[in-house]
């Protein structure tokens, strides 16, 4: 791991942050169906959590001094990872997005997942100021 001074220089917030944004951007495409229809809440629920994801590896970072709060940001992040998965099914399932964009974000994502495990699991690489 070499010197990183911000949360922008994990590659797992670079990842994410990339993937959130091909996210909208596919999601930009979903039939625009009245505001309380499965079309509109796919896409606020998977926008909103691959957000979230990303969100939480920044808010993590500002809690380096405690491996326990760094663990925990990071495992919601792992959380919101995940959900983002979840959400990808669903649209999948409905059409919204095909199976070889389903394939790939959800490659991505479990790529992210697997990153933030290993955050967890060194957590004390990140946290060595912590008490």
């Amino acid at each position: 791991m070499g010197q990183m001074n911000s949360f922008r220089d994990l590659d797992v917030y670079k990842m994410a942050r990339e993937q959130s944004l091909a996210i909208f951007l596919i999601t930009q495409s979903f039939a625009n169906d009245e505001n309380f229809s499965l079309t509109d809440q796919v896409r606020r629920q998977v926008r909103r959590s691959s957000r979230a994801a990303n969100a939480l590896i920044a808010e993590s970072w500002a809690r380096r001094q405690c491996a326990a709060s760094f663990t925990h940001k990071i495992n919601e992040a792992l959380g919101e990872a995940m959900e983002t998965q979840a959400w990808l099914n669903h649209a999948e399932d409905c059409k919204y997005i095909t199976s070889s964009q389903h394939r790939e974000l959800d490659a991505a994502w479990q790529s992210i997942g697997a990153m933030l495990n290993r955050m967890i699991e060194r957590a004390g690489d990140f946290c060595k100021h912590s008490k």
